[in-house]
């Protein structure tokens, strides 16, 4: 096995050290681990009091060192980007990176909010038994028909106007097909679930208002549809008798 002294390795060389450190000792070989052989004489490595490790190891060395550098430059190199050009898309910038052109992208299929929490009881899906519900989650009083008819004009009659006939201001002027009408058989037989289920999820060109709306106004939203379908096809006869001589009386 080959060995090589470096001259900057040698630590020190006294008078003791058996060979001269003038020579040229890296050509020296060994045939034994710890000797050394110069013209058929052979050295201890002890007597150098030197230093030596194999040419192989140093050469490997040396190729680190020499990749350690390359990449330290090329490290150093990719840090001298302008960090405010930043390759990045402001929210609705263009792309012409994706065939629509939209640098916004669409969320995977199943996607739901981190702190989303699965709903379950009827008063938050308007369901039971996976049917719409035939009854209301909580009494219906005057405080929830006001509120009802509030939230019903602020979200509902610009598409469905104020009687509930599907002919709002919005729908006149921006809808192809005009949004169904609450006074027809179908939408007076449906339970109040149908229409909380409408409101949370959407349907048709309807979009879903569960952000919009709390679930307790829909449900008093519901209540006042109830209370304009009955004030379309009720009769006479059906309104209390105080109330039935109060009208006859505005009537005159």
């Amino acid at each position: 096995m080959r060995y090589t002294i470096y001259r900057k390795e040698i630590s020190k060389l006294d008078e003791s050290c058996t060979s001269n450190p003038k020579s040229e000792i890296s050509n020296w070989t060994g045939n034994q681990p710890g000797t050394l052989r110069q013209s058929n004489s052979i050295f201890r490595i002890s007597d150098l009091r030197c230093r030596i490790r194999p040419i192989s190891k140093s050469l490997g060395c040396r190729w680190l060192l020499v990749a350690a550098i390359a990449i330290a430059m090329f490290m150093t190199a990719s840090c001298t980007q302008n960090m405010a050009n930043q390759p990045r898309y402001d929210p609705l910038e263009a792309s012409d990176f994706f065939p629509d052109s939209s640098s916004a992208r669409p969320l995977p299929i199943g996607t739901i909010s981190r702190d989303y929490v699965m709903k379950t009881e009827f008063g938050e899906t308007g369901m039971i038994g996976g049917k719409p519900a035939d009854r209301f989650p909580f009494p219906i009083t005057a405080e929830v028909m006001r509120r009802g008819q509030q939230r019903y004009n602020i979200y509902c009659s610009p598409c469905h106007d104020y009687v509930g006939t599907g002919n709002g201001m919005a729908a006149r002027r921006g809808f192809r097909r005009m949004p169904a009408s609450f006074h027809t058989e179908d939408m007076r037989m449906s339970p109040p679930g149908h229409f909380f289920d409408v409101m949370t999820n959407g349907f048709g060109s309807m979009p879903p208002y569960a952000n919009q709306i709390a679930a307790r106004d829909r449900w008093a939203i519901t209540a006042y549809i109830r209370a304009l379908q009955l004030s379309q096809w009720t009769t006479l006869d059906s309104v209390p008798e105080d109330e039935r001589r109060r009208l006859e009386q505005e009537r005159r």
